[in-house]
């Protein structure tokens, strides 16, 4: 009997002790402050002061642009996050950071949930239904900021690449294209034009006034073209009726004989 007992008072006490360690431990978790993600919010700080101000009141353009920029810091924190999340949770698995850590993305995560809500909010009170895209609004704006920062920085990177790596090639003087000149008669006025008619009137056969008749060469005459018209004409049940001219010419034919 003594030999059942002691193993089941062992596990009762092993039991006991780990709930009672797990408990205090939660306890102490529960109101330990982790250090947080992000140091600040220095645009939120910005909008909630010009909101407050009210010796002269802030102009509402002005307060639109701080929530923008509000929202443009929301925006990035959140990618931040997504790319930091996952990356984390891996080193969490593989034990290399600690629970603070984890932790504290956390508590960020759940503060910028609730800080992108109060910005909804906020954009709706200016314009209805401004809270819906006022975030991809910001996005486009962190976007266009990235490119001008680039487009800014391209000389003094060039410059340090050079120093660094030289040139990569000498710089070559292009000649300047020459206009094509198109073969053609030569414009009037111009010392060639006379020249030209010149030429043509010396050396072409002589024009013939117009309305002259021109007579052929050996006495030929072309043969005259004239419409003839149908001699006779079918009726519907097969006879054919003599047409004047047919008539004049069997005239014609008669008296010759």
């Amino acid at each position: 009997m003594a030999s059942v007992l002691v193993p089941v008072l062992y596990v009762g006490i092993v039991i006991s002790s780990l709930l009672l360690f797990s408990h205090f431990y939660r306890k102490r978790s529960a109101g330990k402050l982790y250090e947080p993600y992000f140091s600040s919010h220095p645009e939120r700080d910005v909008y909630v002061s010009l909101l407050q101000k009210t010796d002269p009141p802030a102009h509402e353009a002005l307060l639109k642009a701080a929530l923008v920029r509000r929202a443009m810091t929301d925006v990035s924190r959140v990618v931040r996050i997504r790319e930091d999340k996952p990356a984390l949770q891996n080193l969490l698995q593989k034990g290399s950071i600690g629970d603070d850590l984890w932790n504290s993305l956390l508590q960020a995560e759940k503060e910028l949930e609730a800080e992108i809500m109060e910005v909804v909010a906020e954009a709706n009170t200016f314009v209805e239904g401004w809270g819906s895209i006022i975030f991809q609004s910001a996005g486009e704006m962190i976007a266009n900021e990235k490119m001008r920062s680039v487009y800014e920085e391209t000389p003094a990177s060039r410059e340090v690449k050079e120093q660094k790596y030289g040139k990569v090639g000498a710089k070559i003087d292009l000649p300047l294209p020459q206009p094509v000149l198109m073969p053609g008669p030569p414009p009037p006025g111009h010392p060639a034009h006379a020249a030209a008619l010149a030429a043509a009137a010396a050396g072409g056969a002589p024009s013939s006034a117009p309305g002259t008749p021109v007579k052929p060469p050996n006495n030929l005459m072309p043969p005259r073209a004239t419409s003839t018209k149908a001699e006779s004409v079918a009726s519907s049940d097969g006879e054919s009726h003599d047409t004047p001219s047919s008539k004049t010419s069997k005239k014609k034919g008669k008296k010759r004989k």
